[in-house]
């Protein structure tokens, strides 16, 4: 799998908030957005799928 930039501009509050949201977990900032990226997106693919089930199932 390669690998592919992504640039965002935000304001230091909020840099400062990934900051040590990261520190507490001992990983960088771009691990822990990266991480967070991950999560929501599993998040979502298990939701569509818990829908999708329900649809065929019905929901009792």
């Amino acid at each position: 799998m390669g690998s592919t930039v992504l640039s965002l501009r935000m304001d230091g509050e909020l840099l400062d908030r990934l900051r040590a949201h990261a520190a507490k977990r001992g990983m960088s900032v771009q691990d822990y957005v990266l991480r967070t990226l991950i999560r929501d997106d599993f998040d979502e693919r298990f939701q569509a799928a818990v829908e999708e089930t329900e649809k065929f199932y019905g929901v009792p």
